[in-house]
């Protein structure tokens, strides 16, 4: 397995004991699979508004024919996506830019389209994404910088004013953390629930441990996220996918923190940012299901975060992207029978109590010290057993003894050579594992 990224102490923050003939594994010993959605809003087609904007500033990087791009990205087709991913089972992250290069706000109105059909795609999204998704603001237009004092962007057009550029370069962590904050209050007052952030273009690659911090500190402020995520990296190399853990503190306490960075593992090989340029299946599974950067990931056992932008989805209609995005799921099930979709953030949670649990020998069994709790955690144990019984507090249950790890679901455990794997929901707090012995 590759080696992780390194992290200095600072930026990972508190690491508990474990013992070490314990492991933590997958949950259920599947592999997480997610897709990352960006430049996705209400009603405006981003890359139709965007490409003249970053034009001014970069005449000679986007060319592209903006005005033969369609304007709008119809919610009939958010909710013919939405829906086929919930037939399909398939999770991920959905952004909603606020002020989607500053056409209007999702939160007030969109010129170009009536109140009620900005009501209407808002609440599309309550109803048919969010159940399945994450919600993100990709900061606040994913072009201009916009001054939170007065809702307005700078006069100078430069790179040095641009979200995707250079404005992050040298700022402080009270800046970053207000203008996270800013973007998250607009999804607020749109109705939408948030527990993480996206980052558009190179926002915050000069400066992240702030970016990191500003994120821990805005969505607990704003919205009271108890595990804050945030969508900066992507990784198509060797390097390690595994979320990463940063800022823990407080594990013993009544008020444990972190935030998780959620990294990437493919480029866009869908349809492109812009809806220009059509990608390849095969790049992420190929026809025969054995090669492709999705089954090197899903090898490692690390989670195979897919992304992609939401023009490119769409294709200006022909819906190219979500084409090869459909027949990416049908290779992805066709050839694994252990993969579980998971939302952003419950891939955050997870690695958070994987990596923030404390857990001791004592006993005939394991103490644990839980300061977030998570369903589905699954342990591996020094084996053989007859049998598993989990604790919390006064109340102890027995586990159900099953023969497969396809069977695994919370509550349940095997004897597999000479371990034991263990699955039950993990709570908040003290809780316990005992082993009964052959």
């Amino acid at each position: 397995m590759p080696e992780p990224l390194s992290r200095p102490q600072a930026l990972l923050g508190d690491r508990p004991a474990q013992d070490p003939a314990v492991r933590t594994l997958n949950p259920r010993c599947r592999t997480p699979v997610s897709l990352i959605i960006d430049d996705s809003t209400c009603l405006v087609n981003l890359a139709h508004y965007c490409i003249p904007q970053f034009a001014e500033v970069f005449p000679d990087r986007y060319t592209q024919d903006w005005r033969a791009l369609p304007r709008e990205v119809p919610d009939a087709f958010v909710r013919e996506f939405g829906e086929w991913c919930h037939e399909n089972g398939v999770k991920g992250k959905y952004s909603i830019v606020p002020y989607p290069a500053c056409v209007g706000w999702v939160d007030r109105e969109m010129p170009g389209w009536t109140k009620r059909e900005l009501e209407q795609s808002l609440e599309l999204v309550r109803t048919v994404i969010a159940p399945d998704w994450d919600v993100h603001p990709e900061m606040v237009s994913h072009t201009w910088v916009i001054d939170p004092r007065t809702g307005r962007s700078h006069l100078e057009r430069s790179a040095r004013f641009m979200e995707n550029w250079d404005w992050t370069s040298g700022r402080s962590l009270d800046e970053m953390t207000e203008y996270l904050a800013y973007a998250l209050g607009i999804l607020k007052n749109a109705g939408l629930e948030c527990e993480g952030i996206t980052t558009p273009g190179g926002f915050g690659n000069q400066i992240l441990p702030e970016l990191a911090q500003s994120t821990l500190q805005s969505c607990r402020s704003v919205y009271s996220a108890e595990i804050p995520h945030y969508f900066r990296h992507v990784f198509t190399d060797g390097r390690s996918v595994a979320p990463r853990v940063e800022y823990a503190s407080g594990l013993g306490g009544p008020d444990p923190r972190c935030v998780v960075s959620i990294i990437g593992c493919t480029g866009d090989w869908f349809g492109g940012w812009d809806g220009l340029s059509p990608g390849s299946v095969d790049r992420l599974i190929t026809a025969d299901l054995q090669g492709g950067r999705l089954p090197e990931v899903i090898a490692r056992g690390e989670p195979a975060v897919l992304v992609c932008h939401w023009p490119g989805i769409y294709f200006n209609g022909e819906r190219v992207g979500f084409r090869i995005f459909q027949e990416a799921v049908r290779r992805l099930h066709a050839r694994y029978d252990d993969l579980v979709w998971m939302k952003l953030s419950d891939i955050s949670r997870y690695w958070a109590a994987r990596e923030l649990t404390t857990i001791e020998r004592q006993p005939g069994g394991w103490r644990l010290r839980a300061p977030f709790a998570a369903p589905d955690f699954t342990l591996e144990l020094p084996g053989p057993a007859r049998s598993v019984t989990v604790s919390a507090g006064a109340d102890s249950a027995p586990l159900r003894e099953v023969r497969r790890k396809l069977d695994l679901v919370a509550g349940t455990w095997l004897n597999e050579d000479d371990y034991v794997i263990a699955c039950f929901d993990l709570p908040r707090g003290d809780a316990g594992v005992r082993i009964g012995t052959m």
